[in-house]
């Protein structure tokens, strides 16, 4: 998985070994806790079946008590008469391994609520060190099923992403497979938590709960802390999706109406559907992508740019509300004009890159 931060990606194989580190720690501390258990269930055992053949008076209740007592040191009294020497001897080395055991279990129990306490705190800690390294990254409200693909895509496009969500368990199950998630625990609603994901240098937010009164609450306190975020919601009801606009959002998704767009281009235009299906799954990663021109880029011609690659192709060209597609070598490319392309990851930086080099040059 890609970090989604300012960082070298390679850093993720230096915070892996810490991860596994940590969960090795704790899993030794169960095994000792097992381990104690055992050992303490035996003690216990061998003083009940000791004290009940000791003497022939006694019952398996008073040998249960007496083993109790004596393991636990709390000598309320002999259930079982101690006459021999043998016998003494017996209790007082079962009190002593018995207090061994006793202590080394509580003291095992102890260390484990702490470490588990205290790696929680040093990774939310750690976690939002990294939040707020973040630059013109993407914040996913909501981590259910829309929100994990909606995360799915921005890993593996390469962007940068913080998940929210009031549900432990979406994340808990998501960690297992990529253990360096960033996320936060809450209410997306809430303006501290949108701050703790460093809403005012983000590029955009997704409001995708299935509530769509909590994404509505979601658009508006996101474009009061930031009002030049770009805001993409899903609207269950059609009904609330002009609502969501008004409030803020850029676009608004309903999947009912556009999973019905997408069942009817799968009867009237088959292979292009199939087309882009495979075009998703595809090893090189391709997507239709647009890359934006600075805005101190110089006006220059397509042909000076030299974007012909394997990892790329150009669709169009899209400058002051207008589209061009297939430009030509001819056409004038000015600042603010969005380029569209078929491109894996790798194409996208590529483009990037001859931008900053025309403006360099």
């Amino acid at each position: 998985m890609q970090i989604s931060e300012k960082t070298n990606p390679a850093s993720m194989s230096n915070m892996q070994p810490s991860v596994v580190s940590e969960n090795a720690q704790l899993v030794r501390i169960l095994a000792r806790i097992g381990w104690a258990t055992l050992i303490l269930l035996a003690l216990i055992g061998v003083g009940i079946v000791s004290f009940y053949f000791i003497s022939d008076q006694t019952s398996w209740e008073n040998a249960i008590y007496m083993t109790l007592i004596t393991i636990s040191t709390v000598g309320y009294g002999e259930g079982v008469p101690l006459t021999s020497f043998g016998a003494k001897v017996f209790a007082g080395l079962l009190s002593i391994f018995g207090l061994g055991v006793l202590t080394f279990l509580f003291t095992s129990l102890t260390v484990f609520f702490l470490e588990k306490d205290l790696d929680y705190s040093l990774r939310r800690r750690r976690m939002e060190k990294r939040i707020k390294k973040l630059r013109q990254h993407f914040i996913v409200c909501g981590f259910g099923r829309v929100g994990r693909n909606v995360t799915h895509e921005l890993q593996k496009t390469g962007r940068q992403f913080v998940a929210i969500d009031p549900e432990q368990t979406n994340f808990d199950e998501y960690l297992d497979k990529f253990p360096n998630l960033l996320y936060l625990h809450g209410d997306a609603s809430d303006d501290d938590l949108l701050l703790g994901a460093d809403i005012t240098d983000a590029h955009g937010l997704f409001a995708v709960t299935g509530d769509d009164s909590r994404n509505l609450m979601i658009i508006i306190t996101a474009k009061q802390l930031n009002p030049q975020l770009r805001i993409v919601a899903r609207s269950h009801e059609l009904r609330n999706v002009e609502k969501m606009r008004k409030a803020g959002a850029d676009e608004v998704i309903c999947p009912d109406f556009t999973g019905g767009m997408r069942m009817a281009s799968a009867m009237v235009r088959p292979h292009v559907v199939s087309f882009l299906a495979e075009m998703l799954k595809s090893e090189k990663n391709l997507r239709v992508e647009e890359v934006a021109t600075p805005h101190n880029f110089p006006i220059t011609a397509m042909g000076n740019l030299r974007l012909r690659s394997p990892d790329y192709i150009l669709i169009a060209v899209r400058s002051d509300g207008d589209w061009t597609f297939n430009p030509d070598d001819q056409y004038l490319l000015r600042a603010g004009d969005v380029i569209v392309a078929m491109t894996s990851t790798e194409g996208r930086a590529e483009i990037e890159r001859h931008l900053l080099d025309m403006i360099r040059a």
